[in-house]
């Protein structure tokens, strides 16, 4: 959630300071329908949220409307709000509301986008990939990003899916010469990360441990194509911003949201299966985030213009 607003951000050239809210009760628990007295609601677990009031405030999760909504009233308007996600209340309340397709809200003050927003560049991916490159020289072409997420309340990230994930991946690398940047997560877990790292070892392949700076933009800026699991919106999305090839891999569970999603990619042609093969395609890349912050900048040169500013 914070990285799509700090994308939104920077794709309007700015430098954001970033702010992260513990809400105390009762607006922890009734957030967002209680609206009243908000600008007692941010607690001193998180970052304090008062005057002066900027010019612009971006924020997603529950916890972060209660701090918009007040920042709005108490700036008397002067603050311009946008908020990521359905935020399950009227969208007027906020300046600007982003929201993917496949959420059913949508008003003169909704933008519906087809993926998640994001903080991928192709600057900041030739960047990352500047870093790294010296260390992955030696990964024989086609190079091949993985990023693995897990299981979340939608979808299981099971040890046999895990299992056979691992198996494609190692045949890519042994009969087609690939080479592997692989990125588990979180969620991923210690059982099935045992499981890649055993059926990829001896193999062209990185597995990034954690440790010093996260591959992951570099790992994209590199590869040929990408291999991303579908649990994640916002990895999906920020793979099909590059133009490369993406292939998601399926999950145990899903969801009506994840599926428009997925099934949307596809019949595109933007995504495929993955299957273990490597073709080749191009395809509009997902563009998002600059044009959010596109219609962003007209609306708040509207705003400013109306407020004095």
């Amino acid at each position: 959630m914070e990285n799509q607003c700090i994308g939104l951000a920077e794709a309007l050239d700015l430098t954001p300071v970033v702010k992260r809210v513990r809400l105390r009760s009762p607006w922890r628990q009734l957030s967002p329908f209680l609206r009243l007295g908000n600008r007692f609601a941010a607690g001193p677990e998180g970052d304090p949220i008062r005057a002066p009031w900027p010019d612009l405030m971006i924020g997603s999760g529950r916890q972060a409307i209660a701090p918009l909504l007040a920042a709005s009233k108490q700036s008397r308007g002067r603050t311009f709000t946008v908020y990521i996600q359905d935020p399950q209340i009227n969208p007027r309340h906020f300046g600007l509301v982003v929201v993917p397709r496949h959420d059913r809200l949508r008003g003169p003050n909704v933008m519906a986008t087809r993926g998640a927003l994001h903080r991928v560049t192709p600057k900041l991916l030739a960047e990352a990939a500047q870093r790294h490159a010296p260390r992955l020289a030696d990964l024989p072409h086609p190079r091949v990003a993985v990023l693995i997420g897990g299981t979340n309340g939608v979808y299981a990230l099971t040890p046999t899916i895990m299992g056979d994930v691992a198996e494609k991946l190692s045949e890519l690398a042994r009969t087609k010469g690939a080479g592997l940047m692989v990125t588990p997560s979180r969620r991923t877990g210690a059982d099935n990360e045992a499981i890649l790292r055993a059926r990829l070892n001896g193999l062209p392949a990185e597995v990034w441990d954690g440790t010093g700076e996260n591959p992951y933009f570099a790992y994209l800026g590199l590869a040929d194509a990408v291999v991303v699991t579908c649990d994640s919106v916002s990895m999906t999305s920020e793979a099909c911003s590059t133009g490369k090839p993406v292939y998601v891999i399926e999950l145990e569970g899903g969801s009506p949201k994840f599926r428009s999603f997925h099934e949307e990619l596809y019949r595109e042609g933007i995504t495929r299966p993955f299957t273990g093969a490597l073709e080749h395609w191009t395809y509009p890349t997902l563009d998002d985030t600059r044009q959010v912050a596109g219609e962003l900048r007209h609306r708040l040169l509207a705003h400013r213009a109306k407020h004095g500013a």
